[in-house]
Order: structure tokens, then C-alpha cells, then sequence
């Protein structure tokens, strides 16, 4: 069935990476909030929900976290108090260096070649995008299909 192959590749991998950071005292959602900061710089927290799909209910409570941690830190607007930004702390700077390693080790330990990572990646983005539509419209998911499971 394809949605259990991916629930399991899916806890397999959070498995992996808890692991992985457990050294640096990190999480798997604090990693993946570093990783945001690195690659798109400063964001709202709004914006970050977004990109890690996310919502503030879970989201403001790692921050919070985070930001005593000295990994990110969080600055109220001055035009707008009810937005927050989010950057990156000493410590979630430093730790961009250490966990660099981190995303061949897990493809790597998936067996994924560099070639297939792409294919595997945009794969997974249109699935999810897909489910997300689906979840939306009402998608009458009752209804049987030979291509499900």
C-alpha cells in the first residue's frame, strides 16, 4: 500500500535523524526550522508555518524553545506587533557548519543515489501537494480507486 510505504519511509527517516542529532540535544522539528532559516534567511513566523507545514499551536512553542536554546532568536515588528520574526541565533549559526553532513548521511543511509534524490524529491512534493488538495476540496475519498492504498 502507498500510503503505508510512506508512513513507514516517513518514521523511519524521523527515527534516523533523532539519532543523528541527538548529540546537539536537537529535535527533528528544531532541525527543520535551522534548515529553513539557512536556506530562506529570516522569516515570519507565519511564513515558516507555512514552509514547514506547521501550525503556531506547535510552531510558537519550539520557537520558544528554541530561542532560550540560543538557536533562533524572535523580534516583534515595529510596524506591526502581531508579527513576529524569526532569525537565526548564535548557536543555530554555529550549528549550520556541524550538521552540514547530515542530509548525505540520510540519503545515504536510504540508499537514495544523488541522480534519483531529485526525482525522489519532486515525487514526494506532488504527492503531498496532491493530499493537500484532496484534504481541501472534500475529495470524495469514499469513492474506490485501483491507484490508492
Amino acid at each position: 500500500m502507498v500510503c503505508f510505504s510512506l508512513y513507514a519511509a516517513s518514521r523511519a527517516t524521523t527515527q534516523l535523524y533523532r539519532t543523528l542529532l541527538e548529540p546537539w540535544g536537537l529535535t527533528y522539528p528544531q532541525y527543520l526550522v535551522l534548515v529553513a532559516l539557512w536556506r530562506e534567511g529570516d522569516q515570519t513566523v507565519t511564513s515558516l508555518g507555512d514552509l514547514l507545514q506547521l501550525d503556531s499551536g506547535t510552531l510558537s512553542p519550539l520557537l520558544r524553545r528554541m530561542e532560550q536554546s540560543g538557536l533562533v532568536v524572535r523580534a516583534r515588528s515595529a510596524q506591526d506587533e502581531r508579527v513576529v520574526t524569526v532569525a537565526l541565533g548564535e548557536r543555530g549559526t554555529a550549528l549550520r557548519a556541524e550538521l552540514a553532513h547530515l542530509p548525505s548521511r540520510i540519503a545515504e543511509a536510504a540508499g537514495v543515489r544523488e541522480g534519483d534524490a531529485e526525482s525522489l524529491i519532486r515525487t514526494l512534493q506532488r504527492v503531498t501537494a496532491s493530499m493537500h488538495t484532496a484534504a481541501a476540496s472534500g475529495h470524495d475519498l469514499d469513492a474506490p480507486s485501483a491507484t490508492t492504498g
